[in-house]
């Protein structure tokens, strides 16, 4: 199998994205001006919740955004009807967090055309309940390539796939992120050439706090590489000193980003006291350097 080393697609990708703002998105969407946002995914710490409980709970911690990802108890999916939509619709708007998008497991790496047809039209269907439900983005799953298939096919093909899904979603106001994940796949390099391959300015990337955008203790080679296509981030476990959260939380700052930065940790038996903490330790690791 072919593959590419860590630096082959660094000018590339760069030049590619050149002039490209982080957040910047083919329609027009209303951010909070000013410093980056803390929101959290469902996964895994609200798997088991109800949108009720969702909201109210990141409302009393102070979480302005959720990403609600498939498969989970909240029940909002492509499977709910118009009067359904509506009320979720009406249930954020009158809340205090913002829908921000919908976590699917679609996926465009298989060599098989019918498979990929397949998860283009499930994507198409998130699409439609985003824009139904007043979300801005999809997030994508990238998890890895086929064994035996060279990379640069795969990467030729996912990126077709996430360009057509592009137009699908600008028609719909809707932006598609692609999540930085899975083997190979989160290896920011090749994150980067998938998302070249698509060439399209209404998909862009979710950072996720990846060991491999580590190198030699810092995250910039790698940020630098992915800055000029993020749309969202993933947050893990600030506590983990391996990696460099005060770094790439300054690089966000520095590159002007205003969106939400999402917590994606482990389910807890006390979530609001662990949200809380959780804030506590992200206040404290976004507060610039003396």
């Amino acid at each position: 199998m072919n593959k590419f080393p860590r630096r082959d697609f660094l000018t590339a990708a760069i030049a590619a994205g050149a002039g490209a703002l982080p957040g910047k998105a083919q329609t027009a969407i209303a951010f909070p001006k000013g410093d980056f946002h803390l929101g959290s995914v469902t996964y895994n710490l609200f798997q088991n919740a109800d949108l009720e409980t969702i909201i109210k709970t990141l409302e009393a911690v102070g979480f302005e955004a959720v990403e609600l990802r498939t498969g989970h108890k909240h029940g909002v999916e492509p499977s709910i009807g118009a009067e359904e939509r509506a009320r979720v619709r009406r249930r954020f708007e009158t809340s205090k967090v913002r829908l921000l998008s919908y976590g699917t497991t679609c996926r465009f790496q298989s060599p098989e055309p019918e498979e990929r047809k397949q998860q283009l039209a499930i994507a198409r269907q998130f699409v439609d309940l985003a824009h139904d439900t007043g979300a801005i983005g999809i997030k994508l799953q990238p998890m890895g390539f086929p064994a035996g298939v060279p990379e640069e096919g795969a990467i030729a093909w996912f990126g077709a796939s996430m360009r057509e899904l592009g137009d699908y979603g600008a028609s719909k106001k809707v932006e598609i992120w692609m999540e930085v994940h899975g083997k190979r796949t989160q290896d920011p390099p090749v994150a980067a050439a998938l998302l070249h391959a698509a060439g399209h300015e209404n998909v862009g990337a979710c950072w996720n706090c990846n060991p491999p955008d580590v190198q030699n203790g810092s995250v910039k080679e790698s940020f630098d590489l992915l800055r000029p296509y993020i749309r969202n981030v993933h947050l893990h476990e600030l506590s983990d000193d391996k990696y460099p959260f005060r770094e790439l939380f300054s690089l966000l700052r520095q590159a002007g980003y205003n969106r939400y930065t999402l917590a994606e940790v482990a389910e807890s038996k006390e979530p609001e006291r662990y949200m809380r903490n959780f804030k506590a330790l992200w206040t404290e690791l976004k507060r610039p350097c003396a």
